[in-house]
């Protein structure tokens, strides 16, 4: 095949590459199938003219796959937009009449006490997860119809040696958005000036619906499209995975492995052998081809929830391809006139090379995926930590999101089968769970709870530490070798399935506990009725479900006293609650709590609420990343309405129609804008602003006499830094150093406080990567949590950048006039995988109302 691939490259070299027939793509010497319907015939355009809008491609690959015994279609999935998510599994005919059996049998072979059966080797081909990189979808077509069409003794022997598997395409929402804005701003000529806006769109296409970034939710799996391929990944547990993206378009042709030193340390050495030996048959086809190409460089493999980093961790080879990006479809670079028929012309190529690879070292890839899962035992063994034990405190729906993440990434979880003292605190059997290392992804538990602070080099593509029970605020333990007994596994729990009794007929109202995570989506199914809400300030212990039962601060009561709706409504949607939001509703018949606690009629310990109505900024120096995190937080996790507008169009707005606005990420606002803004506030708006927007707004919209002013300013440290003598060839380590690319930092939270309430411990994670420090109120209840001592949970931070944070404060809340100014330092739901740290988010949108000063001098 290579010989084939070489003579269709020679054959092509000087041909033009704007819009093309399916020729060009086509391998000369070999046969095509006359049934199979070509991509020029079904388009009615030159594959690569323009990108092929999401609807056309499904149609078109589900009828070549309706076409040929060699490919079956699925549809595994669909983005939030509603748009499927494809799945095609290619094998000769002869395979596919047992594809069940081959597939259990590939998987029988990571168990080392199964017999070693050899089969064919499994090849993942991911298209498309960043929207904005077309060639890296449509390269799919020529990709499949060529498996479709081909015939001749090499692609039969091919087909019979591999299974390949095709994902088309991860990320339809966004290439959707990006074709449309080809499409709108193209014309008769092709206009290849980078400037014009036809090129444009790259961030708010790369993206999902949401704007997550799918390359990054591999290990996280929040978003629908992840969770569907994440599926299919573990059904086949593929020898090799190829992922195809595109990247700046002054760049050559990019293929993995990447730095040598940039690897995380769980990655076998194995791995980049193999890596190095399938790149051989990449390199030669670029070379025929007169591309240039690097290798080995710019790109690592340290984040484990990339697509080319995940399957390394899972006994198989990952790798990364990326082709310098034509954006619009035909574009100037430095290094010539780059064109869309081009790039999917070289992923297309290096699609069967990296087959061709997965063909050629079957044996050695099948060998090393078995060693792989065979060396789990003596790892575990040998390792100091035999489990994890770990428990919400009674939050069932933040441990059943755990519990699931566990379950997708093929990880077996189990209750106690008996109380355990662990950590200084007890695991009591009813709410918490154990996961035993030694099972087959040993190393992936490793990478999901290892805390890991100190690395080889300080150069990090993506963030630098992302241990989850931390993002997930999980009260958890490692136990050792004296501590963990096997006894201790109870049933598999793979969910957190507990029957919650639906709440009786109340006399009086009902309350439910603000602990639980959904507890901010019910409290808006009442105030969305217009029903009258109120929170309790200090904890009470009052008659619930006919006993005495103790609710904590930020507990939210419902009373019938003072409602325009009927009972009967109340108690209806008290149900809807305890069905859909997971939470523990109780009716209450007395309003008399426990002596010295305050009754519930209580003005000074039980306030009334105001429902919210948000507004958020988006673009124009806000990132996308940042507000599409609160957007996905707001509206599709706690069904709370978010108006979206352009930052820019902020001054338009009346802003006396909301009780929020968010200013998140890099936002900041023109001189008049911000005195719109403090007014608003003034009169009683509340502005909370996220990372470099909140450094920004403390110093635009709090008076000097509301801060200090000493956390922020220099040292002279970083001066010291910059002037010390390095080599050249040191620049990118030594500009790395005071980076924080991403690492999790611990902070004192005020739980008493009303920004603090739903909180049980005074510890919390959350995503630092700024260097940006907010200042220190005056007020001394204003901190409500402020970055610990020693912050430093796991990731990398250079000793400078810990000691300028080091208590420096991560969430203040200062009143303004009437108003409020809330400030986070960091992304509290930092790619919607702080589950611990999204109730904080969520009560600057409840209680800012409560927010008081201290009236000490």
């Amino acid at each position: 095949m290579r010989a084939a691939l070489a003579a269709i490259i020679v054959f092509l070299a000087a041909a033009p590459a704007w819009a093309e027939p399916i020729d060009y793509f086509a391998i000369p010497g070999v046969e095509y199938a006359p049934g199979i319907t070509t991509p020029d015939t079904f388009l009615r355009f030159g594959l690569g003219e323009k990108p092929v809008r999401h609807d056309v491609m499904v149609d078109y690959l589900r009828t070549i796959a309706g076409q040929s015994d060699r490919i079956t279609a699925e549809t595994i999935g669909y983005t939030h937009e509603g748009r499927p998510i494809l799945f095609f599994t290619v094998t000769s005919p002869e395979n596919q009449a047992r594809i069940d059996d081959i597939r259990a049998a590939h998987r029988s072979r990571l168990d080392p006490t199964a017999p070693d059966v050899e089969g064919p080797a499994v090849v993942w081909l991911n298209y498309g997860v960043h929207g904005a990189e077309s060639a890296g979808m449509d390269a799919a077509i020529p990709t499949l119809y060529h498996l479709a069409a081909a015939q001749g003794d090499e692609i039969e022997q091919t087909l019979r040696d591999t299974v390949i598997v095709m994902v088309a395409i991860f990320n339809p929402d966004g290439h959707s958005r990006r074709i449309n804005h080809v499409y709108t701003f193209s014309g008769d000529v092709p206009v290849t000036d980078a400037a014009h806006e036809q090129h444009n769109l790259w961030i708010e296409a790369r993206t999902n619906h949401y704007w997550f970034d799918l390359n990054r939710d591999w290990l996280l799996l929040t978003q629908p499209e992840s969770q569907a391929w994440i599926t299919k990944w573990h059904e086949w547990k593929p020898n090799v995975s190829a992922d195809f993206h595109e990247m700046q378009s002054d760049s050559t042709y990019y293929f993995h492995p990447g730095e040598t030193k940039r690897k995380n340390p769980l990655i076998p050495s194995r791995e980049r052998e193999l890596l190095l030996t399938i790149a051989e048959g990449h390199a030669a086809q670029l070379d025929t081809l007169g591309e240039l190409y690097t290798s080995e460089e710019g790109f690592d493999n340290f984040y484990i929830g990339k697509g080319s980093t995940y399957p390394s961790i899972n006994g198989g080879v990952g790798i990364l391809f990326e082709a310098a990006a034509a954006r619009g479809g035909t574009i100037d670079t430095i290094n010539g006139v780059r064109t869309y028929a081009q790039n999917i012309r070289l992923h297309f190529n290096t699609s069967l090379t990296t087959i061709e690879g997965g063909r050629k070292n079957r044996k050695e890839l099948l060998s090393y995926q078995r060693e792989f899962f065979a060396g789990v035992g003596s790892a575990a063994r040998s390792h100091p930590v035999k489990a994890y034990v770990f428990t919400t405190n009674g939050d069932e729906a933040r441990a059943d999101l755990f519990l699931q993440l566990m379950a997708r990434h093929d990880v077996k979880t189990y209750r106690i089968s008996r109380d355990l003292v662990a950590g200084g605190r007890t695991y009591e059997a009813e709410t918490s769970f154990i996961v035993p290392l030694r099972q087959p992804q040993f190393t992936m538990i490793r990478g999901i709870f290892d805390r890991v602070t100190e690395f080889e080099e300080n150069i990090f593509y993506d963030v630098s530490g992302w241990t989850l029970p931390l993002a997930y605020d999980l009260d958890y333990a490692p136990l050792d070798g004296l501590r963990y007994k096997q006894s201790l596994l109870g049933e598999a729990a793979p969910r957190f399935e507990r029957d919650t009794p639906m709440p009786g007929d109340a006399r009086y109202g009902y309350i439910f506990s603000w602990d639980d995570y959904y507890a901010p989506r019910a409290l808006y199914r009442f105030m969305n009725e217009d029903i009258i809400a109120r929170v309790l300030m200090r904890p009470k212990t009052i008659d619930a479900n006919g006993e005495p039962r103790k609710f904590e601060r930020g507990s939210i009561f419902i009373p019938f006293a003072g409602q325009t709706v009927s009972r009967e409504r109340i108690k209806d949607i008290a149900r809807e609650v305890t069905q859909q939001d997971q939470a523990h509703v109780y009716a209450v018949n007395s309003g008399n709590a426990a002596a010295g606690t305050g009754d519930l009629g209580a003005d000074s310990s039980v306030r009334t609420l105001k429902k919210p109505t948000v507004l958020m900024v988006f673009d124009d120096g806000v990132p996308r990343y940042s507000a599409g995190q609160i957007w996905h937080l707001l509206d599709h996790r706690m069904k709370i309405p978010l108006v979206l507008r352009r930052k820019n169009d902020l001054s338009r707005v009346n802003l006396s129609d909301f009780s929020h606005l968010i200013l998140p990420g890099g936002g900041t606002l023109d001189e008049k804008t911000t005195a719109k803004v403090k007014d608003w506030v003034m009169a009683g708006g509340v502005l909370i602003a996220t990372k470099r927007a909140a450094v920004w707004s403390q110093s635009n919209f709090l008076n000097e006499d509301d801060i200090r002013g000493d956390e922020a300013e220099s040292d002279g440290a970083d001066d010291e830094v910059a002037t010390e003598r390095f080599d050249y060839a040191d620049k990118n380590i030594a500009d790395a150093k005071h980076v924080i690319g991403g690492a999790l930092f611990e902070s004192d939270l005020d739980f008493t406080h009303p920004l603090g309430f739903g909180y049980r411990d005074r510890s919390i994670a959350t995503m630092h990567n700024s260097t940006e420090i907010l200042k220190t109120p005056i007020d001394p209840i204003a901190t409500v949590a402020r970055y610990t001592e020693a912050p430093l949970l796991s990731g990398y931070a250079s000793d400078l950048r810990k000691e300028e944070i080091s208590g420096t404060p991560m969430l203040t809340g200062n009143r303004l006039g009437v108003g409020a100014v809330i400030l986070f330092a960091d992304d509290p739901s930092f790619r919607a995988t702080f589950y611990g740290a999204d109730k904080l988010f969520m009560n600057a949108i409840f209680f800012s109302s409560l927010i008081d000063r201290s009236q000490l001098p």
